[in-house]
């Protein structure tokens, strides 16, 4: 059993910069695509499907496309009326799986009242399912074979590779249990040898457990709920939360899971919010795209 190292009073955890990490990645990505441009003749696609008109959804799907094209590869808006029918979203998404030129779909979520989300997801052919989240992707990752893998569990699982590399041995614990981030995320660290721990809304005693983790990734929407003293002192901690808040004074601000001011004299290493986890999200579909497009056109997604 490892110790936990004594803490000096002035400590400050290192802070891991997603926003840097993210960015050197999508330079890799826009150098592969060029290459696999070259080799191929081909360049990959992306199409988001966006139903509705909720404006913090369009924001995020503009920022997808405009990082589409920044990475070299093409982008395909759909944006659809909220009065959009299941079988007219079905029928667009099989004209998609049909296209030789896209290579990747996204159906933004959460979907209108009214659409049935593991319908419309699992509709999305395997291999073009870049968001990893259909039902043929979470199987395979499941028993370790070669998947479309959920993007913000990606991002975090890179970040913690940069940070640790061999995690072997290491104890995770991830609070939060999601189709989108925990679920998928435990598989992934259970892959590179940690010994996982999950804890959910029905766990006894979160905090104790917290306190034993190596590495400590929170993903509930609840904002500030792991404190300072539910940290194992030196531990890497992976903050996937995001929530804005309003201040006394009126202005608001974005805050994570994790209480952060009371986290960062207490971990080795944490993610901040903003500038963590965010910007891996978009980096990593980018990366599924690309992996997308060499899977389809050469039978090898590497």
């Amino acid at each position: 059993m490892s110790t936990s190292p004594t803490l000096s009073p002035d400590h400050q955890a290192s802070l891991i910069d997603g926003k840097a990490f993210a960015a050197n990645l999508r330079n890799q990505i826009r150098d592969d695509v060029r290459t696999f441009h070259d080799a191929q003749g081909v360049t990959p696609g992306l199409a988001v499907i966006l139903v509705g008109n909720d404006p913090a959804s369009e924001v995020y799907v503009r920022n997808k496309a405009i990082q589409t094209h920044h990475a070299g590869m093409r982008s395909f808006m759909h944006m659809l009326p909220e009065t959009t029918t299941e079988e007219e979203l079905l029928a667009l998404i099989e004209r998609l799986n049909k296209d030789p030129e896209i290579h990747g779909i996204l159906v933004q979520l959460p979907l209108p009242n009214g659409l049935d989300a593991r319908r419309v997801t699992n509709a999305i052919r395997p291999e073009k399912d870049v968001d990893g989240l259909g039902e043929i992707n979470a199987g395979r990752l499941s028993i370790g074979l070669p998947s479309l893998i959920p993007c913000t569990p990606l991002g975090c699982l890179l970040l913690l590779k940069d940070q640790l590399g061999d995690m072997r041995g290491k104890h995770a614990v991830v609070i939060g249990c999601s189709n989108l981030v925990g679920k998928p995320l435990s598989l992934l660290l259970l892959a590179e040898g940690c010994t996982v721990s999950i804890a959910h809304i029905h766990t006894q005693d979160t905090a104790a457990l917290a306190r034993q983790a190596d590495i400590l990734v929170v993903a509930t929407g609840c904002s500030g709920l792991v404190r300072g003293d539910w940290i194992k002192p030196g531990a890497t901690v992976i903050d996937v939360g995001i929530t804005r808040i309003t201040l006394d004074n009126g202005k608001t601000r974005l805050v994570g899971d994790v209480a952060f001011d009371e986290a960062v004299k207490v971990a080795g290493r944490i993610t901040p919010v903003p500038g963590g986890v965010g910007p891996m999200t978009i980096a990593c579909l980018l990366k599924n795209t690309l992996s997308a497009a060499k899977l389809l056109v050469t039978g090898k997604a590497e």
